[in-house]
């Protein structure tokens, strides 16, 4: 039990670290954490990491200009976090899903600069979880 709750921790200390780095624009330095934490991870929570690693790196290559890297990998997260729906770690992962929901077909359109704004993901963890 004792693991179990030090793996729990470690788990919500990368994800609130893998958000912060997020939310500054970090998308690479976000994949690195978060991938740290997948692969611990089993699950719905693996699910749910990856999904937010390939929103994380789809942003990454938007901002380098590889628009058909950033539309395929943002479709592939968009359909892992839907599967998951609602974490108890993430405010608003539904409007989150429902921001980013049309983002797929305009970056493959052409229709979105490569600084387009990333949404903010808020979390419900404190930094004492």
């Amino acid at each position: 039990m004792e693991r179990e709750t030090a793996s729990l921790s470690d788990l919500r200390q990368r994800l609130r670290a893998g958000v912060e780095l997020f939310n500054r624009g970090e998308y690479f330095e976000c994949h690195e954490v978060l991938e740290a934490a997948w692969l611990e991870a089993c699950g719905a929570d693996k699910t749910f990491l990856q999904g937010l690693i390939q929103v994380a790196v789809s942003f990454y290559h938007l901002r380098r200009g590889n628009f058909p890297g950033s539309s395929r990998l943002l479709r592939a997260g968009l359909e892992k976090l839907s599967q998951c729906g609602s974490r108890a770690e993430i405010e608003h992962v539904e409007e989150l899903i429902a921001a980013l929901q049309p983002l797929p077909e305009q970056i493959a359109a052409g229709s979105v600069s490569p600084e387009w704004p990333a949404p903010v993901i808020e979390l419900r963890i404190s930094s004492g979880s």
